[in-house]
């Protein structure tokens, strides 16, 4: 393999696929849109408690909510051992509820709106602050543990540099496909960075351990090596995980196939980085003399 010769191919999908999402950040801007298409429990909006009174399918009320609301992202939640169901939307006036609960009755003879309220956004400044916080001490101690397991602060950094090659993928994502950044989001990240590091810490664990098998000028080898060691580990992790989360994409509700969607995305983007993008940029931070 020659995954170091080949970086700058590998930087250059990865700077296209990041300049995506900021383009389609910029375009939404432009149109007056938020650059992401902020959840309920970001911004707010009006939450509906409604007995629809029989069996009924998500995809036919999510149906009646885009035709009245034109929001292709509800959130329906069944309340377990009754017929009732709380959705929340982005906010509407009282004119456009009436002309849903209108639809809904129609669409579902037995229904009944039991409540109609607006609610403010659960996730307040102090928790997305919270969030990320704990996001950079994570980084920080992902540094710290690297840099001395392989004795080398370079090591530690190209893993957390790959981390946000993978986090700005996974923004592009949402910014890319418009799903709704709400507070599945941040464990969606979490998860991500998770799953990537532990791909990549066993990459660097196979280039520790073939130190000595490769004479010191032969970094670029050393690391290609090592990457081919561990290519069927990684893929074969990688397309097992995908696979379970795509089932759920496949059969789950619209809710969990938002939190499904970008989660394969990650899965993807992770695999990838911990191949193509973290070697190389270790060897890019290894000192001239040693390349």
């Amino acid at each position: 393999m020659k995954i170091i010769e080949n970086r700058k191919k590998f930087f250059a999908l990865s700077f296209l696929l990041i300049l995506l999402g900021f383009a389609s950040m910029v375009y939404h801007g432009g149109k007056g849109e938020s650059i992401l298409n902020w959840g309920v429990e970001f911004t707010g909006g009006t939450a509906l408690k409604i007995d629809i009174g029989e069996a009924y399918a998500h995809d036919k009320l999510s149906e009646v909510i885009f035709n009245i609301t034109g929001q292709k992202s509800a959130q329906i939640q069944d309340v377990i051992g009754t017929n009732e169901v709380a959705v929340k939307i982005q906010s509407i006036d009282s004119a456009t509820r009436t002309k849903l609960g209108e639809a809904i009755k129609a669409e579902f003879p037995l229904s009944d709106i039991k409540s109609s309220a607006d609610v403010s956004g659960t996730v307040s400044s102090e928790m997305q602050m919270a969030a990320f916080k704990a996001t950079l001490i994570a980084c920080f101690a992902m540094l710290i543990y690297i840099s001395i397991r392989f004795k080398d602060v370079r090591a530690g950094g190209s893993a957390i540099l790959a981390l946000l090659h993978d986090v700005l993928i996974v923004i592009a994502t949402y910014a890319v496909f418009r799903i709704p950044v709400d507070n599945s989001f941040i464990a969606v990240l979490l998860t991500i960075l998770g799953y990537s590091i532990n791909a990549t810490i066993v990459i660097f664990d196979r280039v520790r351990e073939n130190r000595d098998k490769f004479k010191t000028h032969e970094i670029a080898e050393k690391i290609n090596k090592s990457i081919g060691q561990t290519l069927a580990r990684s893929i074969n992790t990688s397309v097992t995980t995908f696979l379970t989360v795509g089932a759920i994409y496949v059969l789950g509700v619209q809710s969990i196939k938002e939190f499904a969607l970008p989660m394969m995305v990650g899965i993807i983007v992770g695999a990838y980085s911990s191949i193509c993008i973290s070697g190389p940029i270790w060897y890019i931070l290894l000192p001239k003399k040693d390349k």
